[in-house]
């Protein structure tokens, strides 16, 4: 129970400060001004939005689908915030640790495309269905190269475990006879002797793995109906898309879980690719860096760098999935496609093949 407060509050608080911080980036980007009036530079915006949403008529359409209308966006919300169980926070500290995190992440994601569809067509307007036709067939498309991605991670790492994958991160990989890559590493794996930092993150241990980080970021943007890839809420075509009959608490808890998504795919990128919880700074020389920017593992010091690590390196992406929207135009649905079906799906499953032989290589 303490450990789903804890993952609802740090979900919801960075979900509203997402919100601002995409609106004034959006208002630099445009030499706007964004929000001012609420609070110090418009700081309040967001909470004061939240408070109007939750103040405002709870309609339902005359001829909707009642259960399906209601429940829709309890699933969307419930099925994201699930997926923060299995994400470590610190190297002491995961919600729910399981061996199987990544399937169990991969499976329980899946489920937002039936909340998806229960919002389209229980609205039962025409526009409502089009976008919910249209996310779940961008979704599903997209979930191919983003799968691929994340199992070129699993065939190097030899493990679904987020907690390991990120433990192996903070090991320098050393030559050790024929076996020159460090796999399978337990316990508190945090880098004292090393150079440590950035130089033990996935995407350096295997440089292939940038392609392959590419990609899911790719794919997740899609997954997240973010722009380039916002078809399903195109609004001059479908108005709002999904929810366009939703009003009230129902429509704050799909705005929620869309901002919940783009923290999750983020975060998901962070452990899978780029090192985790672990420091970003090298151990330099004598200058031990990567040893004072870890703390203690278990103790207060190593919560509170581990989340600090966890969540500047998530902020950097999302940052970048803000810029993307306010940067690129909207793809066409043939557009999408192609790039999905001709490009990233072939480009992974080359991917997969060179991390087979990567990893053979790499044990002799």
């Amino acid at each position: 129970m303490l450990a789903l407060l804890l993952c609802l509050v740090l979900v919801l608080s960075m979900v509203v400060v997402l919100a601002y911080a995409e609106r004034k980036i959006a208002a630099f980007m445009q030499d706007r001004l964004g929000p001012m009036e609420a609070g110090p530079y418009g700081s309040l915006q967001s909470l004061l939005d939240v408070v109007k949403l939750l103040q405002k008529e709870d309609i339902v359409p005359a001829a909707a689908d009642k259960f399906l209308f209601k429940y829709a966006p309890v699933i969307i919300f419930a099925a994201v915030l699930a997926g923060f169980a299995v994400i470590p926070l610190t190297p002491a500290f995961i919600p729910s640790g399981t061996s199987l995190g990544v399937f169990y992440l991969l499976a329980i994601l899946s489920l937002d495309v039936i909340g998806l569809l229960m919002a389209g067509w229980g609205s039962n307007n025409k526009f409502a269905v089009l976008g919910a036709m249209r996310s779940v067939a961008q979704i599903v498309s997209y979930e191919i190269p983003a799968g691929l991605a994340v199992l070129c991670v699993v065939m190097i790492s030899q493990s679904l475990d987020l907690q390991e994958i990120s433990f192996q991160q903070g090991i320098l990989a050393t030559q050790t006879g024929t076996d020159n890559y460090l796999f399978g590493i337990k316990g508190l794996g945090i880098n004292t002797t090393g150079i440590g930092g950035f130089t033990t993150w996935n995407v350096f241990r295997a440089p292939f793995l940038i392609i392959a980080f590419i990609i899911y970021f790719i794919a997740s943007l899609a997954e997240s109906n973010r722009a380039p890839f916002d078809i399903p809420e195109a609004e001059s075509e479908l108005v709002a898309g999904f929810h366009t009959e939703y009003s009230g608490f129902r429509f704050a808890a799909l705005f929620l879980a869309e901002y919940a998504m783009m923290l999750l795919v983020c975060v998901v990128a962070v452990v899978l690719f780029l090192g985790s919880w672990n420091t970003v700074l090298p151990n330099i020389g004598s200058v031990k860096l990567a040893d004072w920017t870890t703390g203690q593992p278990g103790k207060i010091s190593g919560h509170l760098w581990g989340l600090f690590w966890l969540l500047a390196k998530t902020s950097v992406l999302l940052f970048i999935q803000v810029a993307i929207r306010w940067t690129y135009p909207r793809l066409r649905v043939d557009q999408l496609m192609y790039l999905c079906w001709k490009i990233l799906t072939p480009v992974a499953l080359g991917l997969v093949i060179i991390a087979a032989f990567w990893r053979l290589w790499m044990v002799g």
